[in-house]
């Protein structure tokens, strides 16, 4: 059987005109999100290819026009061998209509090495070069002892988790690979929560009432909602410096834990004091913190800043955190990852790449997010492992390098084939 893996392995590279087209193909589902719901089709797409290699498919909408595909091949000795998850996100970053794609963004093309187009490097590269390496395998006549399931999962650029919707299926395995932009990394990720902070005044005052507010003798106690505002949000930024003092965690730089004040919106027109004003925050957290616990510690320490001011402290700050969806309620959670080195999938994995590669890979932790904290909060083992490069993802004439995506194509096959050997 080495031999026939061997022989796969050399497949990869004479049949690359192959694996390019399939990265076109999905590329041409134009499946930007926002504004989302328009997956259908590219997930069908996935599974009739699963089915015909054999996958028992389950299709479920997890919105209407975004359905997740999930397709399970059973092993010839599931209770004795390890089993595996293939995950990656069928849609893709929006393209705005002044964007200056040297075609559009849907339409893929190849030149100096590289396949351009929307959703190239984030991440269909991945999902592809994952689903050649299923294909090439069923097409070898290798049956795994190992179960191997593979998630076409949707919602992930705009935080509606349909990763978490497969676990909530029940769907589990021994580890799991998010094929998602790495540059060829393994890794893990810190978290990210957004939040809403709301200031609200019980009474509604006409601006004309001002100066009695805030002169001396006026003798009306009111505030506008928007002033006090400013104030939570110098206390947010001396928290985030107080944080970048005294957290760290290995290869993430400095201060990587951060509170972005993304959105403010306040106040009713200008005939009115302001008397509700709303912050939505994004929250970066480190992989050995979870979004409760940074919830709470903004929420404490948010609380003893409108102590110290006399209208705040009858007015406090309320709080809303998370949510299941950027679109529909304006708010989302990406559990933290953290990535055992000595694992045995992550040697395993590891290893199939230094063999393919000749060079140790780097084991690190993502800048950003992606659907594998769910895996990590649902303790599930996992890793992020996945062709192309931050720097192309979302960008205009969005790129990934051929030779990338044949070297995973073929460390995926590898480590495919060795994880379904593993015994329990």
């Amino acid at each position: 059987m080495k031999i026939n893996l061997e022989a796969l392995l050399q497949q990869v590279d004479q049949r690359q005109v192959e694996l390019i087209d399939l990265v076109e193909r999905l590329i041409r589902f134009q499946t930007p999100a926002p504004p989302a719901r328009n997956t259908e089709e590219a997930q069908q797409f996935v599974a009739a290819f699963l089915q015909d290699k054999g996958f028992v498919i389950d299709k479920w909408d997890v919105y209407p026009g975004d359905p997740n595909v999930v397709g399970v091949l059973k092993g010839s000795a599931s209770d004795t061998y390890k089993s595996l998850i293939i995950n990656g996100h069928m849609d893709v970053a929006e393209v705005s209509p002044d964007e200056a794609w040297e075609t559009t963004p849907f339409t893929p093309i190849v030149r100096d090495g590289a396949i351009i187009g929307r959703g190239a490097a984030d991440m269909k590269a991945g999902l592809a070069g994952a689903l050649f390496a299923t294909q090439l395998l069923h097409e070898a006549g290798i049956r795994l002892p190992g179960d191997l399931t593979f998630q076409s999962v949707i919602g992930e650029e705009i935080g509606e988790a349909g990763t978490l919707e497969c676990c909530k299926r029940g769907y589990s395995a021994d580890f799991a690979v998010v094929v998602d932009t790495s540059d060829l990394h393994i890794q893990g990720q810190g978290g990210v929560i957004t939040g809403w902070i709301t200031v609200k005044s019980k009474q509604t005052f006409h601006d004309a009432t001002r100066r009695s507010m805030i002169h001396a003798g006026g003798k009306l106690f009111g505030a506008s909602a928007i002033e006090k505002m400013v104030k939570l949000i110098q206390g947010l930024q001396d928290l985030e410096r107080h944080w970048s003092v005294i957290k760290s965690y290995p290869d993430c730089p400095p201060g990587a834990s951060t509170i972005n004040p993304a959105v403010i919106e306040g106040g009713r027109h200008a005939a009115f004091i302001a008397d509700e004003c709303r912050l939505w925050i994004t929250v970066h957290f480190y992989p050995n913190e979870t979004h409760e616990q940074v919830a709470k510690e903004i929420e404490e320490h948010i609380r003893l800043v409108a102590a110290g001011d006399v209208w705040l402290r009858d007015n406090p700050p309320e709080f809303t955190w998370g949510g299941s969806s950027m679109i529909e309620d304006r708010g989302e959670i990406f559990p933290s990852l953290e990535v055992d080195p000595q694992h045995a999938a992550v040697r395993a994995l590891i290893g199939a790449h230094e063999r393919i590669l000749n060079s140790q890979p780097i084991v690190d932790v993502s800048p950003t997010v992606t659907d594998g904290g769910w895996f990590g909060d649902a303790g599930i083992p996992a890793a992020i492992y996945g062709p192309g490069d931050l720097g192309n993802a979302h960008s205009v004439n969005e790129q990934v390098s051929i030779q990338q995506v044949v070297d995973f194509t073929k460390v995926m096959l590898q480590f495919i084939y060795e994880w379904g050997h593993t015994k329990k």
